[in-house]
């Protein structure tokens, strides 16, 4: 089948063109941690913060995507894998046009983080760890979604039914737990502000 596809990228306008244009370069910070952990209330301030200071972004998150892109797949390995490729390749075409991508996503097992990072590229991917607790995240329950599986209506919910993995090396880790939101939110803007120059 792929014998018959002729990509055009000799023909279209280049990453360094577009990136000139916005002045920026195309990025990519993917948030992964539980659900509650604080990733998508992160993902929201960050976004704002540097659409402040004019940068061009979009943030993608976990049920949006869910609900629309990728409403089609379920919770199984194969499915989850499915979500986090597209995800990814849908990144990647951001970052082609020069645009700083922020991704909201549970992202549970170590696979699928190195999934991401091998269609994204070393060089274009920050990945930060939202670190809290199941029983914080359980505690604050934002969602309603651990009442939900407790009571056995998510069978294959992550950190009960499915489990989540720690990290191997994420690039920054924010300890939600531990410092307000505030704190965690300047820590990531600084870590990531540089990253977003040209050079």
């Amino acid at each position: 089948m792929t014998d018959n596809l002729f990509p055009i990228d000799a023909k279209i306008l280049d990453r360094a063109t577009k990136e000139s244009l916005l002045q920026q370069r195309g990025q990519v910070i993917w948030l992964s941690g539980l659900s509650g952990s604080g990733k998508s209330t992160l993902a929201n301030a960050l976004e704002r913060k540097l659409h402040s200071e004019k940068f061009a972004t979009t943030l993608l998150d976990g049920d949006n995507i869910r609900t629309g892109l990728n409403s089609g797949l379920g919770f199984s390995d194969e499915d989850r894998a499915e979500n986090i490729r597209r995800i990814a390749e849908v990144s990647k075409l951001f970052v082609q046009a020069g645009v700083i991508v922020i991704n909201s996503f549970i992202t549970p097992q170590n696979s699928l983080r190195k999934l991401a990072r091998n269609i994204l590229g070393q060089d274009d991917l920050i990945e930060v760890f939202v670190e809290c607790s199941f029983e914080e995240c359980e505690r604050r329950d934002v969602k309603g979604l651990y009442a939900k599986a407790k009571a056995g209506g998510i069978p294959d919910f992550t950190g009960q039914g499915s489990a989540f993995e720690i990290p191997e090396n994420p690039d920054l880790i924010l300890y939600t737990e531990k410092v307000s939101e505030a704190d965690a939110l300047e820590t990531l803007y600084k870590f990531v502000r540089s990253r977003l120059n040209l050079k």
